[in-house]
């Protein structure tokens, strides 16, 4: 008689192979679609019957080997629209099946409108689709990860799938393996090769919400602690002693625009604590007003450092941490190693342009080229 361990482990396999649907074999039809794009229309399958050739790239917004194709994929397109290619990118992925542990590359997640952000930030010149809702356009295409290239003939069948090329680092890339097929295809010969694999971020698919899930009542479960900081201590957070990159937010439970913000700074840190990136909170409220303080941030399940200033005499405390700092809050900055100013911002932030000085400046050595493509538009 099988074990209780034996069943719950092949309950799990069978249904980790229900999940996964199987990608499309060679000699297929173009599965049919309609979807909508980051341009506010429906797209369908038939709008590209005029094209020989038909490229279509399943990729998302969060991963960052897909950030590495996303020039090497609008290159394909200008490439080759005049010669009678048309490519049409799909994102495949549930936004709420993204943990945030899983964003620690990107400004944006997955969402349709997350989408129309990334597609007008990088210009990208092809149709850019969302197949979140449902999911029912990826298990046809079986997708394994992002990017995955699928590339028909004119009948609409199935010649390649796979990879882009051979390198999420585009100065390593020998075999261009996508344009390979387009140019056979384009020539009226046989695909050189038919199939590669690939490589990316896993695409997420409904059943890992669970996951997110648990992940959100794991950090809500994390203690909030408040510290009271005087003015040695908030010069010493000026000089950023940490080693990491340091985002510090000065706020005050009465300030509406800094309780309006928090949120999102606080979501910031969720997404980047994973690499070298810390966070801090600093109240600016007096002394005796720490337990709306400390309810504030409970509220909010601010987990991260958080301090208050210790001493009545604000403008010490301000002075202390930045003597040029004469004005209210909210009040944010974002500081290197050693303490030089990345970023400064009197008043509410814009989160998408700190995202992505942050990940312009965070530490290169895990994912050599990421930081640049922050650098660069």
């Amino acid at each position: 008689m099988p074990t209780l361990l034996a069943l719950v482990l092949t309950a799990a396999s069978l249904f980790a192979a229900a999940d996964e649907p199987p990608t499309l074999a060679i000699g297929s039809p173009a599965p049919d679609f309609a979807l909508p794009g980051v341009d506010g229309k429906i797209h369908r399958l038939s709008d590209y019957s005029s094209y020989p050739v038909l490229v279509i790239v399943f990729t998302c917004n969060h991963c960052p080997t897909a950030q590495l194709y996303e020039n090497r994929i609008k290159q394909i397109a200008a490439d080759y629209r005049g010669k009678g290619v048309a490519l049409v990118a799909i994102s495949p992925n549930d936004p709420a099946a993204v943990r945030l542990n899983e964003l620690g590359y990107t400004d944006v997640s997955d969402s349709l409108e997350d989408m129309k952000i990334r597609a007008a930030y990088r210009k990208f010149n092809f149709p850019y689709l969302y197949d979140g809702e449902t999911q029912s356009v990826a298990r046809a295409y079986g997708p394994k990860a992002t990017p995955h290239v699928f590339i028909f003939d004119r009948e609409r069948k199935l010649r390649y799938e796979g990879r882009v090329d051979n390198s999420q680092r585009e100065s390593l890339v020998k075999v261009r393996d996508a344009r390979n097929a387009i140019d056979a295809l384009l020539e009226g010969r046989p695909v050189p090769v038919e199939h590669t694999g690939v490589f990316g971020c896993s695409t997420k698919w409904k059943s890992k919400q669970a996951s997110r899930e648990q992940e959100l009542k794991k950090i809500e479960a994390e203690p909030v602690v408040l510290e009271m900081a005087g003015a040695e201590e908030l010069k010493k957070l000026r000089s950023n002693p940490t080693g990491k990159l340091l985002l510090v937010n000065f706020w005050a439970t009465w300030c509406g625009p800094c309780i309006s913000e928090l949120p999102d700074l606080i979501t910031t840190h969720r997404m980047y604590r994973g690499r070298d990136f810390d966070f801090v909170t600093v109240s600016t409220n007096l002394p005796d007003e720490r337990a709306g303080v400390q309810k504030v941030l409970e509220k909010l399940h601010s987990s991260g450092r958080n301090l208050q200033f210790a001493s009545t005499d604000t403008y010490a405390m301000q002075a202390a941490f930045d003597a040029k700092w004469e004005a209210g809050v909210p009040y944010t900055v974002l500081l290197a190693p050693g303490g030089k100013l990345l970023y400064q911002k009197q008043g509410e932030v814009d989160i998408l342009e700190l995202r992505r000085i942050i990940l312009g400046n965070l530490p290169d050595d895990d994912y050599i080229g990421h930081s640049a493509y922050w650098r660069t538009k």
